[in-house]
């Protein structure tokens, strides 16, 4: 736990201040209404970020000539993988979503994310930055304006089943949230199943699955402690959020207004960056009970540490066939793509 728990605040320390803006009142803006369909609004990135940052802080900010409507795309009656369609069509103004649910649409959503690529969130967050131009000629050409990136806590895997190391995969069968995590999971012998999120608590009751990745504190606000009996605390991946806006819709926007809510939303993605390295740590702690947990309510959950050898099964099956599977599924620029900016800070290669 000790270890656990100095990794993940020293990389949160490490993010603390990086591309910060100072929050700033700006006199003078015209008068705008915005219009926003936040993250899952059930956990904890949209409840203590999103939300207040666009009911609270902008019209605070803007000296309340800015304001803004937002709710969770799950109370809209949305899925997810339909978020970024949405928002290039024009029905939704400003939106937020996994960007891995848009891997069916095209594998170059995958890239940031691809199963152990990022063992801790500085990592996460330096590859995430590294690939964001690419995301945004992309997007740019599906009338889609990239405003930036933010993440949950790290992906780890809630067991309803014993589970000691990552060998203790094989033949389970595992919820997951993405190709990348469907086939890193059939790589050590389980069974992939795709499950939303909202239905996974009685899916683990009932034996539909035997274990289900999500964000350490995702899976306690969800009350996965309730039907899991171990946490293992290996990230496997951290399902960064892309926050988007209808580029017709932007462009409409002053441009005073414009700067306004670009250099702010950068604070909030930085704030929930620095919050997913807390709240990895908190996730275990609350989960399994233990004293650092400050939460009301707290689990009875077994937390498993991964050994050495886990961590190099991780790395091993990530670059030979996490990686592989993906680049040959996107296309000769997205891999060389990958491979000038992910590649290059990570010292991977993907082949074509």
């Amino acid at each position: 736990m000790k270890a656990l728990l100095i990794s993940t605040f020293a990389a949160g320390a490490l993010l603390a201040g990086s591309g910060a803006f100072a929050q700033d009142k700006v006199a003078g803006l015209p008068k705008t209404q915005l219009q926003v369909v936040g993250g899952l609004s059930n956990l904890t990135a949209y409840q203590n970020h999103e939300q207040p940052f666009w009911t609270k802080t902008v019209p605070e900010l803007s000296e309340g000539q800015v304001t803004a409507t937002i709710k969770g795309f799950n109370d809209m009656g949305l899925k997810g993988p339909e978020i970024l369609r949405l928002v290039g069509q024009g029905v939704i103004p400003i939106g937020t979503a996994t960007i891995a649910y848009f891997a069916s649409d095209n594998p170059i959503n995958e890239a940031i994310d691809l199963a152990g690529l990022a063992p801790d969130v500085k990592t996460a967050k330096q590859i995430t930055e590294a690939f964001q131009p690419v995301y945004e000629k992309f997007y740019g050409k599906n009338n889609v304006k990239v405003l930036g990136f933010s993440t949950y806590p790290a992906q780890v895997l809630f067991c309803n089943a014993q589970i000691a190391g990552l060998s203790d995969v094989k033949g389970k069968k595992v919820r997951t949230s993405s190709r990348t995590t469907a086939e890193f999971v059939q790589a050590l012998g389980g069974t992939s199943v795709t499950i939303p999120f909202g239905e996974v608590v009685p899916a683990l009751q009932n034996g539909v699955v035997d274990c289900a990745i999500t964000g350490s504190m995702s899976g306690y606000s969800a009350k996965w402690y309730e039907v899991s009996t171990h946490l293992y605390a290996l990230p496997i991946n951290w399902n960064q959020q892309i926050h988007a806006a209808n580029q017709a819709y932007w462009d409409k926007l002053d441009p005073k207004v414009q700067d306004f809510l670009q250099k702010n939303i950068k604070v909030m993605t930085n704030a929930i960056w620095e919050a997913a390295a807390r709240e990895t740590q908190e996730g275990y702690d609350c989960n399994t009970g233990a004293d650092a947990c400050t939460q009301p309510v707290k689990g009875k959950m077994k937390l498993v540490e991964p050994t050495d050898a886990d961590r190099q099964l991780l790395k091993k099956i990530t670059a030979e066939t996490v990686v592989p599977k993906w680049a040959a599924r996107c296309s000769a620029e997205c891999v060389a793509d990958f491979n000038d900016t992910i590649g290059k800070a990570l010292g991977v290669t993907a082949k074509k």
